[in-house]
């Protein structure tokens, strides 16, 4: 017979607070936490007071306007999130998702640019088949969003890769599509000619979209190992006005096809081919394994791919 190896807290800590305990990390905040959890903000309170009683932590301090984390909370948001994922899972694995009258919504996490490479055309598909199940996009703080998706604020990430990379722990990776990379400059530029060779590209000003703020882009990598750089003149945080700046500027800027396609007005463009060779895009959906024997995930999932097919 297996030891017993619950925990003993677990044997005199009250399960009904662990929701609350997720709740107000993810919210950060009493009463948005209370208006998920249908409870009055006074009662998450009490609630919050017997989870610090019973974990001997204060787990929420108050700074500003907002209920931060201490340390040890920090320590147990991963674990209590995949605990009630899978709780919920397991209790909801017998109830059959039906899409056509479900009113559930997903929450992705996305930036603008992977937005509108997949939600487009999700949307219009969902509009037909589930027309009550929404859909909520927060703003990924990284390529694959692993703290929205571990602690449970998102359901997917949709996020990219230009060089290969495993999933972090606890999540799980599909590709979704792959492109290449162009140049685009506007017509009539008159610093670009028929061709674009590595000369044309260097002596131009570049637009380049860095939306977690990393240090460099893998075409700069490049460009360094062969002992050169590209001026870069406008660093965006979002591919938002980049349309704008290259279409009314000599700017070039270097994105994936798709993008370029979708975003922009290729009637106003000259589209290159890179005058050097570079990783190609990938488009990554991201989530957590453990919401595999959820119905609803697994149809939305289907649904994602064959957004993209």
């Amino acid at each position: 017979m297996e030891m017993n190896t619950v925990h003993p807290l677990l044997r005199h800590l009250d399960l009904n607070l662990l929701p609350v305990f997720d709740a107000l990390y993810r919210h950060r905040s009493v009463v948005a936490a209370a208006n998920e959890l249908a409870i009055s903000p006074s009662a998450l309170s009490h609630a919050l007071a017997r989870l610090r009683l019973s974990l001997n932590d204060d787990l929420f301090a108050r700074q500003g306007n907002q209920m931060q984390p201490t340390p040890r909370a920090l320590e147990l948001a991963t674990v209590i999130s995949s605990a009630l994922t899978h709780l919920s899972a397991g209790l909801s694995s017998r109830e059959t998702f039906d899409p056509a009258t479900s009113r559930r919504q997903f929450t992705f996490a996305a930036t603008d640019y992977t937005a509108a490479l997949l939600f487009p055309a999700l949307i219009a598909r969902l509009q037909q088949t589930a027309p009550s199940v929404t859909l909520r996009i927060l703003y990924s703080k990284e390529y694959d969003a692993a703290d929205d998706l571990l602690t449970g604020k998102a359901d997917f990430a949709v996020g990219f890769e230009e060089d290969e990379m495993s999933p972090r722990a606890g999540l799980a990776s599909q590709e979704l599509l792959r492109d290449d990379y162009v140049v685009a400059v506007r017509e009539g530029n008159p610093l670009v000619g028929k061709t674009l060779n590595q000369q044309h590209y260097l002596a131009l000003g570049h637009v380049v979209v860095k939306p977690w703020n990393e240090p460099q882009r893998t075409i700069d990598s490049y460009l360094q190992q062969q002992g050169v750089s590209r001026k870069i003149v406008a660093e965006l945080p979002s591919v938002m006005s980049a349309p704008f700046i290259v279409t009314s500027t000599d700017l070039a800027i270097t994105l994936p096809r798709r993008g370029i396609e979708q975003l922009f007005d290729t009637t106003k463009l000259r589209v290159f081919l890179p005058p050097f060779r570079i990783p190609g895009y990938t488009l990554k959906l991201y989530f957590r394994p453990g919401n595999a024997s959820d119905s609803s995930h697994a149809w939305m999932k289907e649904q994602i791919l064959l957004s993209v097919a």
